[in-house]
Protein backbone atom coordinates (compact mmCIF):
# COMPACT_ATOMS: atom_id res chain seq x y z
CA UNK A 1 0.00 0.00 0.00
CA UNK A 2 1.38 3.41 -1.01
CA UNK A 3 1.69 5.90 1.83
CA UNK A 4 1.28 9.59 1.08
CA UNK A 5 2.27 12.88 2.67
CA UNK A 6 0.19 16.02 2.04
CA UNK A 7 1.73 19.47 1.53
CA UNK A 8 0.56 22.92 0.47
CA UNK A 9 1.41 23.87 -3.10
CA UNK A 10 2.05 22.32 -6.50
CA UNK A 11 4.57 19.60 -7.29
CA UNK A 12 7.97 21.28 -7.21
CA UNK A 13 7.12 23.58 -4.29
CA UNK A 14 9.47 23.81 -1.34
CA UNK A 15 6.91 21.81 0.62
CA UNK A 16 7.38 19.06 -1.97
CA UNK A 17 11.14 19.34 -1.44
CA UNK A 18 10.58 18.98 2.32
CA UNK A 19 8.56 15.81 1.74
CA UNK A 20 11.29 14.29 -0.43
CA UNK A 21 13.93 15.26 2.12
CA UNK A 22 12.14 14.03 5.27
CA UNK A 23 9.97 11.17 3.96
CA UNK A 24 11.46 9.90 0.67
CA UNK A 25 9.45 6.67 0.93
CA UNK A 26 6.11 8.57 0.93
CA UNK A 27 4.24 9.79 -2.16
CA UNK A 28 3.85 13.60 -2.12
CA UNK A 29 0.20 14.69 -2.15
CA UNK A 30 -0.18 18.36 -3.29
CA UNK A 31 -2.95 20.48 -1.73
CA UNK A 32 -4.17 23.99 -2.50
CA UNK A 33 -4.06 25.32 1.07
CA UNK A 34 -2.65 24.38 4.47
CA UNK A 35 -6.23 23.68 5.58
CA UNK A 36 -6.58 21.22 2.70
CA UNK A 37 -3.32 19.47 3.66
CA UNK A 38 -4.48 19.15 7.27
CA UNK A 39 -7.90 17.87 6.17
CA UNK A 40 -6.25 15.28 3.91
CA UNK A 41 -4.48 13.80 6.93
CA UNK A 42 -7.48 14.08 9.23
CA UNK A 43 -9.76 12.40 6.67
CA UNK A 44 -7.32 9.61 5.92
CA UNK A 45 -6.48 10.68 2.37
CA UNK A 46 -2.84 11.02 3.50
CA UNK A 47 -0.92 9.47 6.35
CA UNK A 48 1.17 12.55 7.10
CA UNK A 49 1.13 16.29 6.49
CA UNK A 50 4.10 18.59 5.83
CA UNK A 51 3.30 22.07 7.17
CA UNK A 52 5.57 25.11 6.83
CA UNK A 53 5.63 27.17 10.02
CA UNK A 54 8.45 29.72 9.72
CA UNK A 55 11.18 31.08 7.48
CA UNK A 56 14.48 32.53 8.69
CA UNK A 57 14.11 35.56 6.39
CA UNK A 58 10.35 36.15 6.29
CA UNK A 59 9.32 35.01 9.78
CA UNK A 60 6.40 32.81 10.74
CA UNK A 61 3.92 31.60 8.17
CA UNK A 62 0.67 33.51 8.62
CA UNK A 63 -2.25 31.68 10.27
CA UNK A 64 -0.46 28.33 10.65
CA UNK A 65 -0.01 28.57 14.42
CA UNK A 66 -3.72 29.20 14.83
CA UNK A 67 -4.50 26.20 12.60
CA UNK A 68 -2.40 23.70 14.54
CA UNK A 69 -4.39 23.59 17.83
CA UNK A 70 -7.67 23.14 15.93
CA UNK A 71 -6.32 20.57 13.47
CA UNK A 72 -6.73 17.53 15.69
CA UNK A 73 -3.30 16.39 14.46
CA UNK A 74 -0.02 15.92 16.33
CA UNK A 75 3.52 16.94 15.43
CA UNK A 76 5.71 13.85 15.01
CA UNK A 77 8.78 15.36 13.35
CA UNK A 78 10.39 18.54 12.03
CA UNK A 79 12.64 19.25 9.07
CA UNK A 80 14.58 22.32 7.99
CA UNK A 81 14.79 23.02 4.26
CA UNK A 82 17.47 25.30 2.87
CA UNK A 83 15.49 27.51 0.47
CA UNK A 84 17.66 28.03 -2.59
CA UNK A 85 15.93 30.38 -5.06
CA UNK A 86 16.64 29.84 -8.74
CA UNK A 87 15.72 31.77 -11.88
CA UNK A 88 13.97 29.35 -14.24
CA UNK A 89 13.07 29.90 -17.89
CA UNK A 90 12.12 27.96 -21.01
CA UNK A 91 15.02 26.02 -22.59
CA UNK A 92 17.40 28.11 -24.65
CA UNK A 93 16.69 31.37 -22.87
CA UNK A 94 19.61 33.70 -22.04
CA UNK A 95 19.63 35.69 -18.81
CA UNK A 96 19.68 39.03 -20.64
CA UNK A 97 16.39 38.11 -22.36
CA UNK A 98 14.47 37.89 -19.09
CA UNK A 99 12.30 40.92 -18.31
CA UNK A 100 9.95 39.53 -15.62
CA UNK A 101 10.14 36.92 -12.87
CA UNK A 102 7.03 35.39 -11.30
CA UNK A 103 6.78 33.75 -7.89
CA UNK A 104 5.00 33.81 -4.55
CA UNK A 105 5.20 37.26 -2.97
CA UNK A 106 7.27 35.90 -0.06
CA UNK A 107 9.92 34.55 -2.42
CA UNK A 108 10.01 37.77 -4.44
CA UNK A 109 10.97 39.62 -1.29
CA UNK A 110 13.88 37.28 -0.67
CA UNK A 111 15.87 38.03 -3.83
CA UNK A 112 15.38 41.76 -4.37
CA UNK A 113 19.07 42.41 -4.96
CA UNK A 114 19.38 40.00 -7.89
CA UNK A 115 16.20 41.25 -9.54
CA UNK A 116 17.28 44.88 -9.18
CA UNK A 117 20.80 44.22 -10.48
CA UNK A 118 19.42 42.55 -13.62
CA UNK A 119 16.49 44.95 -14.16
CA UNK A 120 13.98 42.12 -13.83
CA UNK A 121 10.46 43.13 -12.84
CA UNK A 122 8.85 40.93 -10.14
CA UNK A 123 5.37 39.51 -10.77
CA UNK A 124 3.26 37.98 -8.03
CA UNK A 125 2.12 34.42 -8.67
CA UNK A 126 -0.07 32.06 -6.65
CA UNK A 127 2.95 30.03 -5.51
CA UNK A 128 6.47 29.10 -6.56
CA UNK A 129 5.85 25.85 -8.42
CA UNK A 130 2.62 27.17 -9.94
CA UNK A 131 4.60 30.11 -11.34
CA UNK A 132 7.09 27.67 -12.88
CA UNK A 133 4.23 25.76 -14.49
CA UNK A 134 2.78 28.96 -15.97
CA UNK A 135 6.15 30.01 -17.39
CA UNK A 136 6.61 26.59 -18.98
CA UNK A 137 3.11 26.74 -20.46
CA UNK A 138 3.60 30.25 -21.88
CA UNK A 139 6.93 29.42 -23.52
CA UNK A 140 8.00 33.07 -23.59
CA UNK A 141 11.77 33.69 -23.09
CA UNK A 142 11.21 37.11 -21.52
CA UNK A 143 9.18 35.58 -18.66
CA UNK A 144 10.92 33.56 -15.91
CA UNK A 145 9.97 32.03 -12.59
CA UNK A 146 11.62 31.97 -9.18
CA UNK A 147 11.43 28.50 -7.68
CA UNK A 148 13.33 25.37 -6.67
CA UNK A 149 15.50 23.32 -8.99
CA UNK A 150 13.02 20.51 -8.39
CA UNK A 151 10.33 22.67 -10.01
CA UNK A 152 12.62 23.26 -12.97
CA UNK A 153 13.07 19.52 -13.42
CA UNK A 154 9.34 18.83 -13.17
CA UNK A 155 8.25 21.53 -15.63
CA UNK A 156 11.17 21.26 -18.06
CA UNK A 157 12.76 24.66 -17.40
CA UNK A 158 16.42 25.68 -17.52
CA UNK A 159 18.18 27.16 -14.50
CA UNK A 160 19.54 30.53 -15.62
CA UNK A 161 20.86 31.53 -12.18
CA UNK A 162 21.22 29.44 -9.03
CA UNK A 163 20.94 30.42 -5.37
CA UNK A 164 20.05 34.07 -5.91
CA UNK A 165 18.49 34.64 -2.47
CA UNK A 166 19.64 37.72 -0.56
CA UNK A 167 20.63 35.77 2.56
CA UNK A 168 22.80 32.66 2.49
CA UNK A 169 21.02 31.09 5.48
CA UNK A 170 17.51 31.29 4.02
CA UNK A 171 15.76 28.31 5.65
CA UNK A 172 12.17 27.17 6.19
CA UNK A 173 11.08 25.00 9.10
CA UNK A 174 8.42 22.40 8.40
CA UNK A 175 6.45 20.25 10.84
CA UNK A 176 5.40 16.70 10.05
CA UNK A 177 1.84 16.10 11.28
CA UNK A 178 0.01 12.82 11.92
CA UNK A 179 -3.34 11.71 13.31
CA UNK A 180 -1.70 10.07 16.34
CA UNK A 181 1.06 11.32 18.60
CA UNK A 182 4.43 9.56 18.70
CA UNK A 183 5.92 9.92 22.18
CA UNK A 184 8.76 7.45 21.62
CA UNK A 185 12.25 8.73 22.31
CA UNK A 186 14.07 8.75 18.97
CA UNK A 187 17.72 9.42 18.19
CA UNK A 188 20.55 10.57 20.41
CA UNK A 189 19.75 14.29 20.26
CA UNK A 190 17.25 16.35 22.26
CA UNK A 191 13.50 15.94 21.96
CA UNK A 192 11.31 18.98 21.30
CA UNK A 193 7.87 19.37 22.84
CA UNK A 194 5.46 21.88 21.30
CA UNK A 195 2.33 23.22 22.97
CA UNK A 196 -0.01 26.19 23.10
CA UNK A 197 -1.48 27.77 26.21
CA UNK A 198 -3.58 30.69 27.41
CA UNK A 199 -2.63 32.45 30.62
CA UNK A 200 -5.19 33.36 33.27
CA UNK A 201 -6.20 37.01 33.52
CA UNK A 202 -4.12 37.78 36.61
CA UNK A 203 -1.11 40.09 37.12
CA UNK A 204 2.26 38.66 35.96
CA UNK A 205 0.57 35.44 34.81
CA UNK A 206 2.96 34.88 31.90
CA UNK A 207 6.02 35.56 34.05
CA UNK A 208 4.81 33.08 36.66
CA UNK A 209 3.80 30.50 34.04
CA UNK A 210 7.27 30.55 32.50
CA UNK A 211 9.01 30.39 35.89
CA UNK A 212 8.62 26.63 36.12
CA UNK A 213 10.66 26.07 32.98
CA UNK A 214 13.48 28.31 34.23
CA UNK A 215 13.66 26.76 37.71
CA UNK A 216 13.66 23.25 36.20
CA UNK A 217 16.48 24.08 33.74
CA UNK A 218 14.37 23.57 30.62
CA UNK A 219 15.50 25.39 27.49
CA UNK A 220 12.63 27.19 25.75
CA UNK A 221 13.58 27.61 22.10
CA UNK A 222 10.47 29.48 20.98
CA UNK A 223 7.68 31.53 22.55
CA UNK A 224 5.23 33.43 20.34
CA UNK A 225 1.95 35.14 21.06
CA UNK A 226 -1.02 35.74 18.79
CA UNK A 227 -4.60 36.89 19.16
CA UNK A 228 -7.47 34.43 19.23
CA UNK A 229 -10.64 35.19 17.30
CA UNK A 230 -9.67 38.81 16.70
CA UNK A 231 -10.00 39.61 20.40
CA UNK A 232 -7.26 41.89 21.78
CA UNK A 233 -7.74 40.46 25.29
CA UNK A 234 -7.59 36.77 24.24
CA UNK A 235 -3.94 35.91 23.69
CA UNK A 236 -2.62 32.44 23.00
CA UNK A 237 1.03 31.45 23.24
CA UNK A 238 2.90 28.89 21.16
CA UNK A 239 6.02 27.37 22.73
CA UNK A 240 8.76 24.88 21.88
CA UNK A 241 10.86 23.46 24.72
CA UNK A 242 13.68 20.93 24.82
CA UNK A 243 12.58 17.84 26.68
CA UNK A 244 10.15 14.93 26.80
CA UNK A 245 6.80 15.15 28.66
CA UNK A 246 7.78 12.15 30.80
CA UNK A 247 11.01 13.77 32.05
CA UNK A 248 10.84 14.62 35.76
CA UNK A 249 11.73 18.29 35.24
CA UNK A 250 9.13 18.60 32.47
CA UNK A 251 6.44 17.12 34.68
CA UNK A 252 7.23 19.69 37.38
CA UNK A 253 7.29 22.57 34.89
CA UNK A 254 3.92 21.69 33.36
CA UNK A 255 2.39 21.17 36.78
CA UNK A 256 3.38 24.74 37.63
CA UNK A 257 2.20 25.98 34.23
CA UNK A 258 -1.29 24.60 34.91
CA UNK A 259 -1.67 26.92 37.93
CA UNK A 260 -1.47 30.04 35.75
CA UNK A 261 -3.23 28.96 32.56
CA UNK A 262 -6.80 28.40 31.43
CA UNK A 263 -5.87 25.95 28.67
CA UNK A 264 -2.87 23.88 27.56
CA UNK A 265 -2.89 21.93 24.29
CA UNK A 266 0.00 19.55 23.66
CA UNK A 267 0.86 19.61 19.96
CA UNK A 268 3.52 16.93 19.88
CA UNK A 269 6.93 15.60 20.89
CA UNK A 270 9.60 14.86 18.28
CA UNK A 271 13.39 14.73 17.74
CA UNK A 272 15.16 18.04 17.12
CA UNK A 273 16.31 18.23 13.52
CA UNK A 274 20.14 18.21 13.42
CA UNK A 275 19.97 21.29 11.17
CA UNK A 276 18.16 23.24 13.90
CA UNK A 277 21.38 24.68 15.32
CA UNK A 278 22.96 25.54 12.00
CA UNK A 279 19.77 26.63 10.22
Amino acid sequence: MTRSIAFQGELGAYGHQACVQARPDFTPHPCTTFEDAISAVRNGDAELGMIAVENSTYGRVADVHSLLPESGLKIVDETFVRVHINLLAVPGTRLEQVKTAMSHTVLLGQCRTFLKDHAIRPLTGIDTAGSAALVAQAGEPSAAALASELAGEIYGLDVLARHIEDFDNNTTRFLVMARDADLSRRGDGPMITSFVFRVRNIPAALYKAMGGFATNSINMTKLESYMVGGDFTATQFYADVEGHPEDANMLRAFEELEHFTDEIIMLGTYPADPRRIGA
